[in-house]
């Protein structure tokens, strides 16, 4: 049985060890051409969590009667509904940012992170840590949309969640708010973050050697 603290441990798993579009290339596609602003990462952020939640109590529901031989059909059609109830809701709540967003909040049916946790975790974990996964990933994707919008946004127009927090005299990045600047922003993302990730390794491993080395059994 599922404890608290694995239900911890598997939403900090996509929260922040395996976050994508950063640390796994999944949901590049909205995480390049959405995100011009931060409100628009997030909303696509939160749309995605909604699906993805919504996703896994469906699936933890029927999975037990579902025939191996169709079961990713079945799947995707879960994930079209759900999809299209979301875009009928942001439609309604939020048209201005639905209408920014467009083409892109249908596409969360083939977005490949949606239909990977379902076969790696939605299928196989228990309910509790299942949905500590969907909420894990989603949000992780909504925080990692948020950051990159937000750099677009600073360096594009100065403001961030529309608010301006540049000096009068700042110049606009034009290049920030089409497509090679959304490259460019989250190849610096992804480098920065293995950089440090390779300097925290191998500090690591160093201690790990240190501590071996000095340890009283190696030294007797």
């Amino acid at each position: 049985m599922a404890t608290l603290k694995d239900s911890w441990r598997t939403l900090g798993e996509g929260l922040w060890r395996q976050t994508p579009p950063f640390f796994t290339a999944l949901g590049l596609c909205p995480a390049l051409a959405v995100t011009t602003a931060a409100v628009n990462g997030v909303v696509m952020g939160l749309a995605t969590t909604a699906v993805l939640v919504g996703t896994a109590l469906l699936t933890l529901a029927i999975r037990d009667i579902i025939p191996r031989q169709v079961r990713i059909p079945v799947y995707t059609v879960i994930i079209a509904t759900l999809v299209t109830v979301v875009d009928l809701i942001l439609s309604g709540l939020l048209p201005s940012i639905h209408a920014v967003l467009g083409l892109f909040i249908p596409l969360i049916i083939v977005n490949c992170l949606i239909l990977g946790r379902v076969e790696v975790a939605f299928t196989k974990m228990s309910p509790m840590l299942a949905l500590s996964d969907a909420f894990g990933y989603g949000l992780g994707f909504t925080w990692a949309l948020a950051v990159i919008g937000a750099v677009r946004e600073l360096f594009s127009a100065g403001t961030i969640f529309g608010y301006n927090v540049m000096a009068a005299g700042f110049e606009p990045w034009q290049i920030m708010s089409t497509p090679p600047g959304a490259f460019l922003t989250m190849g610096v993302f992804v480098a920065v973050i293995q950089t440090v990730r390779a300097y925290y390794e191998k500090r690591s491993k160093a201690v790990d050697a240190k501590r071996r080395a000095t340890s009283p059994s190696v030294a007797q």
